[in-house]
């Protein structure tokens, strides 16, 4: 069994800075990519950001030059660094992971989500 678990949502003012976190628990053979999506209410959801294995990172154009995706030493722990945040950042955040459980054996994984809100 694996799970992708995010925390650390909330409510920010604009302009403001935010960390999520995403850890990534149970029999893990090998994590091929984490990544983030958003949606905001009444939208398709959204890519945000995304970690591979080799620590290649590309972003949503939407975000670029204000988000950043990082990880832990042990690459089981994602962060996403918000900064400058707007309105229009507003939404439920899902981590979603590509993560193999075997040589063979590869499965995508979502989190519940966390909110985040932008507001005065």
């Amino acid at each position: 069994q694996v799970r992708v678990v995010e925390s650390g949502g909330g409510l920010v003012h604009p302009g403001g800075s935010l960390r999520l976190s995403c850890a990534a628990f149970g029999s893990i053979f090998n994590i091929n990519y984490m990544d983030w999506y958003r949606q905001a209410p009444g939208k398709e959801r959204e890519f945000v950001a995304r970690i591979s294995s080799g620590g290649s990172t590309n972003y949503g154009d939407s975000v670029k030059g204000r988000f950043t995706i990082s990880e832990d030493n042990a690459k089981t722990t994602v962060y996403l660094h918000m900064n400058s945040l707007k309105p229009e950042d507003t939404g439920v955040y899902y981590c979603h992971g590509i993560i193999q459980t075997g040589p063979a054996s590869v499965n995508e994984y979502w989190g519940q989500g966390t909110q985040v809100t932008v507001s005065t």
